[in-house]
Parts: C-alpha cells; structure tokens; sequence
C-alpha cells in the first residue's frame, strides 16, 4: 500500500471515528455508561449515609412537592413531576430545575418574542365587519396571541393525500419568479426531495431567491450536517433550526415542527406531509400512508410569509419583511368563506392550537371529526373531547392501526376506554398509518395543519394550521373523512379490553411519562 493510500485510509478513519462518536450511537452509548456509572455511584453513597440520606429525601420530597402543586401547570405534567421526584428525589430535582431554569432556550424565548411584537405593525389587512361571534371571537384571540389575521378573499383547496400535494407542489413551484420559502420538519434524500431541488436549483440560477428552512434533528437521520453549505453552491439559501451539537441544552426540546411552502406571496401550502418519500407511498415504512394538506392562494398567503421569516429570522438581524410580506396580488379571488392561518409558538404560556381545537369542541352542534396520527392528551383536551360527546356532538375519531412508534400507540390506548365510555366513536385506519391533522365540524368549519393531538406538538413544538370558516373546501376534507372511514375498523369496548397484554403494560407506565414525552 502507498504512503499516499495510508494517508487517505487513516483520515477515512479517524473520521469515521468522529462521525461516530458525535452520531446519535455515540450519544447513546455515552449516556448510557454515564446513567450506569450514576447509579453505582449513588448506590454506594446511599450504602454508606443511609439515616441522612433518608432525611434528607423526606426533606426535599417534601418542598419540592408543594412546590409543584402550587405551580401554573397542568395536572397531569404536576403528576408526572411528583412521581419522578418521589421516585428519584435527588435526579428528579435536577432535572426539574435544569428544564425551569431554561438553560439554553432563554435567547431563544427572547428573540421569539421579539419578533413577534416586532412584526405586529407589517401585516396590512383590511378589517373584516360584521362577523358571527364565534369567528370574531377567534379571530381576536388569534391576532392578539400572535398577530393572525383573519382574511376573506383566499380560495383553499384541500389534498387528501400527499401524492396529489407533490404533483401540485411541483406545478407551483414552476411558475416561482421571485422568491420560494420552504419550511418542513423533515426533508429526506430520495425521489420526492430530488424532484423539488432539481426546480429550486434551475429556478435560483435563473435569479429567484430560494430559502430553505429545515429542523436541526435531520441531522441524526436523513441529511448530512453539512447540507446547508452544499445548497449553498446552488445559491440556495439554507439553515438548520437548532442544530443538534454536543453541548446540552433545553433548547433542543423545542422542535421546528411547522411544514411551509410559500411561493412568490401568492402561493402557500400547509399541512402534515414533509418531504420524505413515505409521504408519497412512493415506499411502505408502515402501511399506506394517510396524510393531508391544503393550497392557499389570495391574502392569507401574508400570515404563512411573515410565519416564516419570523424563523427564519430567529438567529440573525431582521430585514425587510415588507417586501414579502405584502407583495401585490395580480387577480382578484372572490371566494366564500374565512381563512385564518396561525402559528403556535412553545416558549409562552399560550396553547394556541390546543385552544383553537377545543374552540372548534366547545362550539360544535352536530359533529366534529378528527384525524390524528398520537393521542396523548392532557385533561382539558381530554374533558373537552368528551364533553363535546356528551352534549349529543357526534365526535369520530381516526387513528392509526400500524403505528409508527409503540410507545405513543400504547400511550393512545389508554384513553380509549374513557373516550368509547363517553360515547365517542373512535377508529383505526387498517391499511397503514394516518399522519394527517384535521377537524372537521358542522359542514362549515376545520383546521388542516401540523398539530397532533400530544404533548410534544400542544406544548413543545414551532407549529402552524390553517382555521377555515365556511370554505367550499369544507365539503372536501368531510367526504375525505368519510371515505377514509369506511377503510377503519371501529373500535370497541371488547377491543380494548382484549388488547395485547404488552400494549396494556407499556401504556401503564409510560402515562405518568406522558407530558415529558
């Protein structure tokens, strides 16, 4: 072998040493010897000063309990934190003051907020008169949560599948003159990715500006880290939300979950497909895939532009929103209905997607239908849903047969019986796994968007809906539903009382585990 040959194999190698000890193996394995090198070495303390071990533990038990019972938290996440701290005082104290103290995230927080107040005055929407309570009542709560409009002229038109978003994406994304901004949670290498750059390249050489905005956590799994700068060669603009690095931080926990395409400010799309070739069941991970989307076209197009560059914005100097924000529109759309696009943000104490979700409940009369991929709801959400049944609301919901992860599957189960006891009609989807996130009420109104019904996507993510009042599109995402329940089986009583044994165990524990999850 040649001296140069060596060279290069040794530099093979001791990056692939690197690669591994920074992948996600690596960190795991570290983790792991650490938790066992914890738990030797508070065993061999406890041995050693056990009466002052046992005091000391009924003394912090004890404060820290009472703290937590008189915070501003939901009940069940005050549970969970009293059992873990309970359990494992000393670890669950630190963990406890290590995710209040927002190490990490307080920047975050800050320049959040920023923005958003920054950016209260950039909108120009004309303001709609005569509403019905109900939509004028949203609609403050929604501009004053986050400065989201409600706009009248905007046609929506609704995707029951992500093969036929994709096909639309494409056509769109082809007529871009001045600017692309794409926003998604996951963006996987493969058919339905290579197909969108192959456009985003042509069209940034031809002088129209492409930004490309995607979480930091595609970096353990479907892109490289430095993806950003080989997109850079193609004079596309691209940035990680909060990339994954060595340094702990409870900023990590926060997760860019939103899924946008805005084009030229005339174009937007949103809803729960990312761009990864599952989402097109261009190939099968877990059945058939169910998702969904929607197109804005008109002035609602403004709320998902200024969403975006709120994010985009989040770790650098603001420029000038004004000249994407409220671009002119060439043709007049006269269609019925109301649109609000919204954002939720994880780092107030505003749960804007779980209240627009119990708005659509509490206000329904005939029906609400849900499709949702989780169900791991807190007990506000959970009263809400029932209580909806209660009142003679039909309430159907659909959910996955072939999960995608066990743990929020068997999670789910658990408030089956308390759901079917209140007469809520509840269904699985047999020929695969649904990631669509939809509500569906009294044949006039729903939201299509990126909220799931679980913690991470209700308290922990950077997510975005669109709230549609009286749109054609309405009709749309009912039949759809519909059509998607004639291919669920409904579930019964029975069904959850015969349940694998290891569903019913795994579901038992890990419920106290819920809002940390």
């Amino acid at each position: 072998m040649s001296n140069n040959l060596k060279a290069k194999v040794l530099k093979k190698g001791k990056h692939g040493i690197v690669r591994a000890i920074f992948s996600r193996v690596g960190l795991v394995l570290f983790l792991l010897v650490l938790q066992i090198y914890l738990v030797i070495s508070l065993f061999s303390y406890v041995t050693s000063n056990f009466p002052h071990v046992i005091g000391g533990y009924i003394f912090l038990t004890s404060i820290m309990v009472l703290y937590i019972v008189n915070m501003k938290m939901d009940s069940l996440s005050k549970i969970t934190w009293m059992v873990l701290i309970i359990i494992l005082p000393l670890f669950g104290t630190l963990f406890f003051w290590y995710t209040k103290t927002e190490i990490g995230h307080r920047v975050l927080k800050s320049r959040v907020t920023k923005l958003v107040n920054d950016s209260r005055g950039v909108l120009q929407v004309e303001k709609i008169e005569n509403l019905s309570d109900e939509l004028r009542s949203l609609s403050n709560y929604l501009n004053r949560s986050g400065n989201f409009p409600i706009y009248k002229n905007s046609f929506v038109k609704y995707f029951s599948l992500g093969e036929y978003k994709f096909e639309e994406m494409l056509i769109q994304l082809e007529k871009a003159e001045k600017f692309i901004f794409l926003e998604y949670f996951i963006i996987e290498e493969g058919l339905m990715w290579g197909k969108i750059l192959d456009i985003l390249k042509r069209k940034a050489s031809e002088g129209v500006e492409v930004r490309v905005l995607y979480d930091g956590t595609c970096a353990f799994s479907t892109l490289p880290y430095n993806y950003p700068k080989y997109l850079k060669k193609f004079n596309i603009k691209c940035k990680m939300f909060a990339p994954i690095t060595p340094f702990v931080s409870t900023h990590y926990n926060y997760r860019d979950h939103r899924k946008i395409l805005v084009i030229d400010g005339k174009v937007a799309f949103n809803g729960g497909i990312n761009l990864a070739d599952e989402y097109i069941n261009f190939y099968e991970r877990f059945g058939h895939w169910k998702d969904t989307a929607i197109m804005i076209e008109g002035e609602a197009v403004k709320s998902f532009t200024l969403m975006f560059l709120q994010m985009w914005y989040v770790d650098e100097k603001i420029e000038n929103f004004d000249k994407y924000v409220n671009v002119s529109l060439e043709k007049n759309i006269n269609s019925s209905g109301y649109v609000i696009p919204y954002g939720d943000f994880p780092l107030d104490d505003d749960k804007v997607g779980e209240r627009v979700y119990m708005d659509i409940l509490n206000r329904s009369n005939k029906y609400v239908h849900i499709m949702t991929p989780y169900l791991i709801l807190d007990s506000e959400l959970e009263n809400a849903i029932k209580f909806a049944s209660e009142r003679g609301v039909d309430v159907k919901i659909i959910l996955p047969a072939i999960p995608d992860k066990k743990t929020p599957y068997a999670l789910a189960k658990t408030h089956y019986k308390s759901l079917l006891e209140s007469g809520v009609k509840i269904y699985e989807y047999t020929p695969g796994f649904v990631h669509a996130k939809v509500f569906v009420s009294d044949d006039i109104k729903g939201v299509v968007g990126t909220i799931n019904l679980d913690y991470r996507s209700l308290y922990h993510h950077f997510e975005c809906a669109t709230y549609m009042y009286d749109c054609e599109c309405i009709k749309d995402i009912e039949d759809d539903f519909m059509s998607t329940l004639n291919k669920c089986k409904k579930i019964t009583i029975n069904d959850v009382n015969n349940e694998k044994l290891s569903v019913k165990i795994t579901g038992f524990i890990m419920k106290i585990l819920a809002p940390l999850m």
